[in-house]
C-alpha cells in the first residue's frame, strides 16, 4: 500500500481513536501485551531472518545487540505494555479552569496529537514500546523501521493489529513495509496527515529528517554523553559508574562515549578506569595528558564530538570544574551528563549550567529511559527544548486544546 495510503487510513483511525474509553483502551492494551507472548515463535523466527542479513551485511556487534530478540526481551516487551496500561491515562485531563469576570469557564485540556509518525532503524522494540503509548494517548501510530528490522516488525505489528481488533480500529497501528529513503521522504512531506513525526535512530537519519521534512518534527536521541570525575570524587563509585555507562549496552543513546577526569585525580583513577576499560575490550581514544598517564591512541577534535555506539571511548583530563563544563558545552549533543563528586557546592553547579535533556550527580547516564525513570516505554529521547525534553512517554504524545463554557456572553 502506498505511503499516503497507508496515512489516510491512519488519519481516520485517529478521529475514532480519540473517542476511545479508558476501558476501551486498557483491554487493547492487554490484549497487545498478550499477543506478543503468544505469538512469540513467529516472533523469534522472524528476528532470525533479520539478525542472519546483519551479520552476513556486517552489522556491528553492539548494533546486533539492539536488533536481537529473545524470550526474555519479548517478555520484557509484553510487561512495558502492561506498565502503560496501568499509567495514568493523560487524555481528557484538565490542566487549568479559570473564570473570567464576563462569566465565561476558560479551561485546558489535553488530548491526542492525532496521528504520531516515528521513523527508526534496528530497534524492534521500539515498535511495540511507540504502539502501546500511542494507543495508551488515543493516537493513530504509522511505524518505518529500518530495513535491518523489517521481518522482525512485520510480525510485531501483525500481532499487535490482530490483538486490537474488535476493540480499536485496525489502521491505529500502522506498518510502512518499504524501507526505501523514498517511503521515508514521502512519509516526511505529509502535511496534513502526519501531526507529528519522531526520528529515533542515528545522527544521519535525525540529520536527514529534520532538513527535509515538511511535518512538525521532535529531535530526539543522538547522544554523546559524558560522565565527569571530579577531584572530589569517591573513586570507587566513579569506576562503577563508568563502566556501567560506558560498557553495559555500548550500542544505546544514553551509553557514555566521553570521559573527563579532573587533573588533581587523573594519576589515580586514569589507570583504574583503563585497566576496568581494557577487562570490557573497551578501546581508549585520549587527550596528550591522558597519554601521559595511560596507554591510549590520540583522540581528535571529531573523537570528542563522536556518537560511537560501540566499545570506544574519549577521555580528556580537564583543569578544573568549568573546564569540564566547557568541553560539554562545546561537544555535548544535549542528551545525558553526569558529574561524579562529594562535593555538593560543584555537584549543584554541574547540574544548573549543564544544558542537556537530563544531567546526572553519582549516577549512570544509562539511566535516561522511559522504562526507569516510570513512563512505562517511551517513544524516543528528545534533545530539544520545544514542547518535550528528554525520555518522551505520554504526555508528551499530548497537546491541548482550550474549552469555553458559556452562557450566552458575546462580545
Amino acid at each position: 500500500m502506498a505511503v499516503r495510503d497507508i496515512a489516510q487510513k491512519s488519519k481516520e483511525a485517529s478521529r475514532a481513536l480519540a473517542a476511545a474509553s479508558y476501558i476501551q483502551k486498557k483491554d487493547a492494551l492487554t490484549k497487545m501485551a498478550q499477543s506478543l507472548i503468544e505469538n512469540q515463535g513467529k516472533i523469534i523466527e522472524a528476528n532470525r531472518k533479520d539478525m542472519e542479513n546483519a551479520e552476513a551485511n556486517g552489522v556491528s556487534g553492539a548494533l546486533l545487540d539492539r536488533l536481537r530478540l529473545t524470550p526474555e526481551r519479548i517478555a520484557d516487551m509484553s510487561d512495558a505494555i502492561l506498565k502503560v496500561r496501568e499509567l495514568p491515562d493523560p487524555v481528557g485531563e484538565f490542566i487549568s479552569m479559570t473564570e473570567r469576570p464576563n462569566g465565561l469557564k476558560i479551561g485546558q485540556k489535553r488530548v491526542p496529537m492525532g496521528v504520531v509518525a516515528i521513523i527508526y532503524e534496528a530497534r524492534p522494540n521500539v515498535t511495540a514500546d511507540a504502539a502501546a503509548l500511542c494507543i495508551k494517548t488515543g493516537n493513530a501510530v504509522i511505524l518505518r523501521g529500518g530495513k535491518e528490522a523489517i521481518n522482525s516488525n512485520i510480525a510485531i505489528v501483525d500481532a499487535l493489529r490482530d490483538a486490537i481488533s474488535g476493540i480499536l480500529p485496525g489502521d491505529a497501528i500502522a506498518l510502512i513495509k518499504d524501507t526505501s529513503r523514498e517511503s521515508a521522504r514521502e512519509l516526511m512531506e505529509l502535511h496534513g496527515l502526519i501531526d507529528v513525526l519522531i526520528p529515533r535512530g542515528g545522527a544521519g537519519l535525525i540529520k536527514s529528517v529534520v532538513e527535509n521534512a515538511k511535518v512538525p518534527v521532535i529531535e530526539t536521541g543522538v547522544g554523546n554523553c559524558h560522565i565527569y570525575i571530579d577531584e572530589f570524587a569517591d573513586l570507587d563509585m566513579a569506576l562503577k559508574i563508568l563502566i556501567n555507562a560506558k560498557t553495559q549496552r555500548p550500542g544505546v543513546c544514553n551509553a557514555a562515549e566521553s570521559l573527563l577526569v579532573h587533573k588533581n585525580i587523573a594519576s589515580e583513577f586514569l589507570p583504574m578506569a583503563e585497566k576496568a576499560l581494557c577487562e570490557k575490550g573497551v578501546k581508549i581514544l585520549g587527550c596528550e595528558r591522558t597519554r601521559a598517564i595511560i596507554k591510549a591512541d590520540e583522540a581528535t577534535d571529531d573523537d570528542f564530538a563522536r556518537e560511537f555506539l560501540d566499545l570506544i571511548i574519549s577521555v580528556k583530563v580537564v583543569d578544573s570544574l568549568d573546564g569540564a563544563i566547557s568541553h560539554i558545552a562545546k561537544y555535548s549533543t544535549g542528551h545525558s551528563e553526569a558529574i561524579v563528586t562529594e562535593n555538593y557546592t560543584n555537584a549543584q553547579k554541574f547540574l544548573d549550567t549543564v544544558d542537556s535533556a537530563a544531567v546526572y550527580v553519582n549516577a549512570s547516564t544509562r539511566f535516561t529511559d522511559g522504562g526507569e525513570f516510570g513512563f512505562g516505554a517511551e517513544i524516543g529521547i528528545s534533545t530539544q527544548k520545544l514542547h518535550a525534553r528528554g525520555p518522551m512517554g505520554l504526555l508528551a504524545l499530548t497537546t491541548t486544546k482550550y474549552v469555553i463554557y458559556g452562557s450566552g456572553q458575546i462580545r
